[in-house]
């Protein structure tokens, strides 16, 4: 079979993926089997790919999947540990008393805060947090999730300590590994790290926007109940602010994925920029002159609000409701209150166990020993050789990859808070209840693309290329020249699909790189435009709007937000396509 005749069928898992999730609205446990299943299917059909292959790709992909599940599962605990201590509360009351300006709040919690939890937790969890904590603050239901959504975009390239990139990248990239080595990376591991610095540069441009168009949002849709009365004016007024809240985080954002790795980025822009915007508020400069608020509550429109009332009361359920980690729904969580005979955390401790997390980072990435006994080190690795006697290999770095120091973090912080072992229970059990359904998802999903990447790696393959490859190779031949500028529009569909920039850079970062091959150009660049979109996408992906929905009580407005939010959208794949184009052909040409 022709490369040409084998691209329709190389879509139909792709097809199966977005007729379920978006056509019939099936949730992602429901549909990615079905998507796995399909592949499966078009794998032994169409490619003549034998059964015991079918399974080693999809035992590999599995073996993958639980790598990010343990990336997660620690995340979790520590973000529940710490609600349950009372650092969260903290954390939270801290930004929002340097002011009651509702602009200043959006910055400092719609777009600190949220790329914070971003940075940390990643699969839904920022705008699930966030969203209540700006009800309780006094913000409209619906306008508390627009903002949250917004603000924590451009974190997501590095969200959940790097999964996007370690996992996201690494895995389906590790199918084209001789290219790799090819073009003067020691390993997959390497390019995907310098991937994932050019999507740095990529999103830390774009980004120093996105506080501006949360507040903007806000402003313009919220801060009038009559459409004539709607105005863009008083965004004019914290503009200075916004640029400046971009600019504090974009800095220490690409100088981390250029000097540290995928892991920090996010984590450390969003501690140090908020860092510098806390402190630049409080020595009163870029403050209002005058204070912004919406109109009376009497006057507000039905579908602003819920059924939880704004208020100071409003936020004492945030992650109570059913909420969404990798794009499927998750159970309640047990703030537990304040540390056990303490009224209140300080701000120094409560940020401590994140402090220790990233020292931890750090010094396992940076001091080499450290890294390579982790890497390489006995028993470190859980490695299989050969599954079920093909040519695929799989592996499960567990003592590497950050779950295993969010989890030593976690547990560093039960001594600082003192906090009691029923608490401490608490926090461990919501964990393994969250990643349950989103185990299903990325075991398939992953087991879905590891077996569309092997499609052609067996002896006797039908087609000269993978389903991957043959996609690649018919948009290559589709746009053309053109393709860098609709780079990250392929990013975006897989966000919004899956609603996870994970699993999109799983489907797709392979497919990026074939088609950068095909073309002739720089495959690091095309690779890290796929976050472009992908970071974005989580902004309108049907799962997280319907997760942060249900946190602030506001189930049924998920096309009402997606709608707005596609303003947004469009600005950062616009602008993102010419970036791309930019440096693909004039300003990094020469970029493996």
């Amino acid at each position: 079979m022709t490369l040409s005749a084998s691209a329709p069928l190389a879509l139909v898992p792709l097809l199966v993926v977005a007729g379920l999730l978006v056509g019939l609205l099936w949730s992602a446990s429901r549909a990615m089997p079905v998507a796995w299943l399909a592949a499966a299917a078009v794998a032994f059909l169409a490619w003549d790919m034998p059964v015991e292959w079918i399974l080693a790709a999809s035992a590999n992909g599995a073996m993958a999947a639980i790598e990010i599940l343990w990336i997660v599962f620690g995340a979790l605990v520590l973000l529940y540990t710490l609600m349950n201590s009372g650092a969260v509360d903290r954390i939270n009351a801290g930004f929002a008393s340097i002011s009651d300006d509702r602009r200043v709040q959006v910055v400092l919690l719609g777009f600190f805060l949220a790329t914070f939890i971003e940075g940390v937790a990643g699969f839904g969890t920022p705008a699930a947090v966030v969203a209540p904590l700006l009800l309780a603050l006094g913000f409209p239901a619906f306008a508390a999730v627009v903002a949250a959504l917004v603000g924590h975009a451009v974190a997501t390239v590095f969200g959940a300590v790097g999964t996007p990139i370690i996992v996201g990248f690494e895995q389906p990239l590790a199918a084209v590994s001789d290219a790799i080595v090819g073009g003067g990376f020691e390993s997959v591991g390497a390019y995907s790290a310098s991937a994932g610095a050019w999507a740095a540069v990529f999103n830390g441009l774009l980004g120093t926007l996105m506080p501006l168009f949360a507040v903007g949002m806000v402003v313009y849709f919220f801060g009038a109940t009559d459409d004539e009365d709607r105005s863009l004016e008083p965004v004019w007024e914290v503009a200075p602010l916004c640029l400046f809240a971009g600019v504090a985080f974009a800095v220490p954002y690409v100088a981390a994925a250029w000097l540290v790795g995928p892991e920090l980025p996010s984590l450390i822009a969003a501690m140090v920029g908020g860092a510098v915007v806390v402190l630049t508020l409080n020595a009163g400069y870029l403050l209002p002159e005058e204070e912004w608020t919406f109109p009376p509550r009497e006057e507000w429109p039905d579908h602003w609000v819920g059924s939880i009332e704004p208020g100071s009361d409003a936020g004492e359920g945030a992650l109570d409701a059913e909420t969404v980690a990798g794009g499927d729904a998750a159970s309640t969580g047990d703030e537990g209150g304040a540390v056990a005979g303490e009224p209140s955390v300080s701000l120094l401790r409560a940020w401590s166990p994140y402090l220790a997390l990233v020292v931890l980072l750090i010094g396992t990435r940076v001091i080499d020993p450290i890294a390579s006994f982790l890497q390489n080190g006995p028993g470190m690795t859980i490695a299989v050789d050969g599954i079920l006697g093909t040519g695929i290999d799989g592996a499960i770095g567990w003592a590497y990859v950050p779950g295993t120091w969010l989890l030593v973090s976690a547990l560093l912080a039960v001594p600082i808070f003192r906090m009691r072992s029923g608490d401490v229970t608490d926090a461990w059990r919501e964990a393994a209840g969250k990643i349950v359904s989103p185990a299903i998802s990325l075991v398939f999903v992953i087991a879905m693309v590891e077996v569309m990447l092997q499609t052609a790696a067996h002896p006797g393959a039908t087609v000269d290329g993978s389903m991957i490859v043959v996609l690649a190779d018919a948009t290559a031949s589709t746009f053309g020249a053109a393709y860098p500028f609709f780079a990250p529009m392929v990013g975006t569909l897989g966000a919004f699909i899956a609603g996870s920039i994970t699993v999109s850079n799983v489907t797709f970062a392979a497919f990026q790189f074939e088609i950068a091959q095909e073309l002739g150009l720089s495959t690091q660049l095309l690779v890290g435009a796929q976050t472009i979109g992908a970071s974005i996408g989580n902004v309108i992906a049907i799962h997280n709007v319907i997760a942060a929905l249900a946190t602030v009580g506001l189930v049924g407005k998920t096309g009402h937000v997606i709608r707005l939010n596609l303003i947004p959208v469009a600005y950062y794949l616009t602008a993102g396509g010419a970036l791309t184009t930019a440096f693909v052909y004039v300003v990094f040409p020469t970029v493996f």
